[in-house]
């Protein structure tokens, strides 16, 4: 008989031995929909879920694994958040739970998120500030500066946790390095040649402030764009500025004048030096000479004492007769001497030419008439003598 059919004495021939499912007996392997019914329960318990009732058992089972998807879901997201990426200009300031943790470098990066702040600084960009004011000067006058502060962050843990708001000091920082250059010096000394030095005087002050914050900034440059009087008054200062140009350049062309005229002084004072040393070489040297020659002289004239005197009349004459224009010519056998005014001869022909000068004609003209009188001369004297 089968293990299934009815009757066999009331007992449960199941070969799997699980004998009377309603009554006490169970001694066969358990039902798996009341294994997973039970592990739902606990389930249940575990997460803070109620019983299960009727054919509510299916329904708990999917609410426990969307739970726990959605917690997985949430995860993901939660760890996704967490990654971005520094570019090279840029300085992350890590803080965790408020308090600083660490300054992330460039790169893809990770941080848990809604724990981890994080602040992004450029460290690479070279930010400008414009300033513009009205400053009072050491001699009491008022004068408008603009100028551009150029600066740069160094140190982003500084500029991002020790300063609230590291731009707005700067402004005020550089109000108070403005002021106090501006209040020791004179105005114009401000609208001139102070100008330059203005900007360097402002930033070095300006660079001790934000040290002494602690805010992080390098002051790269302080470019004094304009040094004005107030618009009001702009007129008068802009005929004292042309007043002050103007003795500029009658100083700068006096200063010219004076380097001109000196040098040419000091060389014509040096020429004449030069000329005296050379003038005094010139009559010491000839006075030297002139007593060897006298010296020398006066050996010959110890040994031959007339013949050197006559030597010495015949040079003196020549060069006495040497600058006369006239000639005077002893005509052999005859008594008087005779005179030829070359000077007065000269000056016909002059004359007669107009001025410019003896050629070469009226030099042959005058010897031509010197030779005739000549011959005239010689003729009457040997016809007196016969």
């Amino acid at each position: 008989m089968a293990w299934n059919e009815p009757g066999g004495s009331g007992k449960n021939q199941d070969p799997w031995g699980g004998g009377d499912r309603g009554g006490k007996r169970n001694d066969g392997p358990p039902d798996l929909d009341e294994a997973l019914r039970s592990l739902q329960e606990k389930l249940n318990g575990i997460f803070g879920g109620g019983g299960t009732s009727g054919g509510s058992g299916k329904g708990g089972s999917l609410g426990v694994g969307g739970v726990l998807l959605l917690a997985f879901g949430l995860l993901v997201v939660w760890a996704a958040m967490g990654f971005y990426t520094v570019n090279e200009q840029e300085r992350v300031v890590v803080l965790r739970l408020g308090k600083y943790s660490d300054t992330v470098m460039p790169g893809l990066r990770w941080n848990p998120p809604l724990v981890d702040q994080r602040f992004s600084v450029n460290v690479t960009q070279v930010r400008s500030k414009d300033h513009r004011a009205l400053m009072l000067t050491e001699d009491e006058n008022i004068v408008e500066v603009g100028l551009k502060v150029q600066y740069r962050v160094t140190d982003p843990k500084s500029f991002v946790l020790k300063v609230r708001d590291p731009e707005v000091s700067l402004a005020h920082a550089t109000e108070s390095a403005l002021r106090h250059v501006v209040g020791t010096s004179e105005m114009h000394y401000i609208l001139t040649e102070g100008r330059e030095l203005l900007g360097s005087d402002v930033q070095s002050r300006l660079q001790g402030y934000m040290d002494a914050y602690g805010t992080g900034l390098v002051i790269s440059k302080v470019n004094v764009e304009s040094t004005r009087a107030p618009s009001q008054v702009q007129s008068a200062f802009d005929d004292v500025i042309k007043a002050r140009e103007d003795e500029q350049r009658v100083k700068n062309e006096a200063e010219s004048y004076a380097n001109g005229i000196v040098p040419e002084a000091r060389g014509n004072a040096q020429r004449l030096l030069e000329e005296a040393n050379a003038y005094r070489e010139e009559v010491v040297a000839r006075a030297e000479g002139e007593a060897g020659r006298f010296e020398r002289l006066l050996t010959e004239y110890s040994k031959a004492p007339g013949v050197t005197r006559e030597r010495m009349y015949l040079d003196a004459v020549t060069t006495v007769m040497a600058n006369s224009t006239k000639v005077l010519m002893d005509v052999e056998g005859g008594n008087n001497i005779m005179y030829l005014p070359l000077d007065q001869m000269v000056n016909r022909s002059q004359s007669g030419l107009g001025g410019a000068g003896i050629g070469d004609n009226s030099v042959e003209q005058v010897a031509d008439e010197v030779i005739n009188r000549l011959r005239r001369r010689q003729t009457s004297t040997v016809r007196e003598e016969r």
